[in-house]
């Protein structure tokens, strides 16, 4: 069968073709202008459901200018109507290839070679997303593996990031903060001891110091799904 005019199908699998197209197919581009054409034989029509709107670009000029024109996906009952409506001889011919288009389209044979290509695209997405979360859940592994509570230092290394950059997200979401001044030992708020954080304590000839922070293994989860995979975040 002679392609008369281009059928495109849809993510969805529904096919539809360009109003232009048909436009050009009727030959009645001569006695009219499409945009005319079309507000006559788009009366019948119900915007959404058997045309919508979109915008073709076509070249303009040899230097690579474009122009963008006002097109309108139909359905393939809303092209057959709108040529059946014309009432010549070429839009009955356009309107039985219509026909022929959608007996070939609902046959057995093609109607299963999309469920096919439908099931396979699903497939390749499903492989991406578990491609893309596999190194999520292995570096959540490395938390649970590396057991206990471990220094700032150490949990952006753990985390694979810059510990300046670390330490300003641990600041700026409050779950910090510094004992004194721009340079002073971080140390986290009482509400999130012991969950996220514990304090090391310790003494040197007798005089107690600061307590160093550290990070639980829940914590260092919890910061890595917070900062750097919002997306699995599970807040408490």
């Amino acid at each position: 069968m002679n392609q008369i005019i281009k059928i495109n199908t849809n993510e969805q699998g529904e096919v539809n073709v360009s109003a232009r197209e048909l436009y050009q197919a009727l030959e009645v581009s001569k006695s009219t202008r499409f945009s005319r054409w079309f507000e006559i034989n788009s009366k019948q029509l119900i915007d959404g459901v058997d045309y919508r709107g979109v915008l073709v670009n076509t070249p303009q000029n040899q230097y690579g200018g474009v122009q963008q024109l006002q097109d309108y996906s139909l359905t393939v009952d809303a092209a057959k109507q709108i040529a059946m409506m014309s009432g010549t001889d070429k839009g009955r011919e356009i309107r039985l290839y219509f026909i022929e288009v959608e007996k070939q389209w609902n046959s057995p044979e093609l109607m299963l070679s999309r469920s096919l290509q439908y099931a396979n695209s699903k497939l390749i997405g499903y492989e991406t997303q578990i491609a893309e979360l596999t190194p999520k859940a292995e570096l959540n592994d490395v938390f649970i593996a590396t057991g206990g509570a471990i220094g700032v230092r150490e949990a952006a290394k753990e985390l694979n990031v810059k510990q300046n950059e670390f330490i300003d997200n641990l600041l700026n979401g409050k779950y910090v903060y510094r004992s004194s001044g721009y340079h002073g030992r971080l140390q986290p708020y009482k509400k999130h001891v012991p969950k996220l954080f514990v304090l090391k304590s310790g003494s040197a000839n007798g005089v107690e110091f600061t307590p160093q922070v550290l990070i639980t293994p829940y914590g260092r989860e919890f910061f890595y799904k917070k900062f750097y995979a919002p997306d699995q975040i599970e807040m408490f």
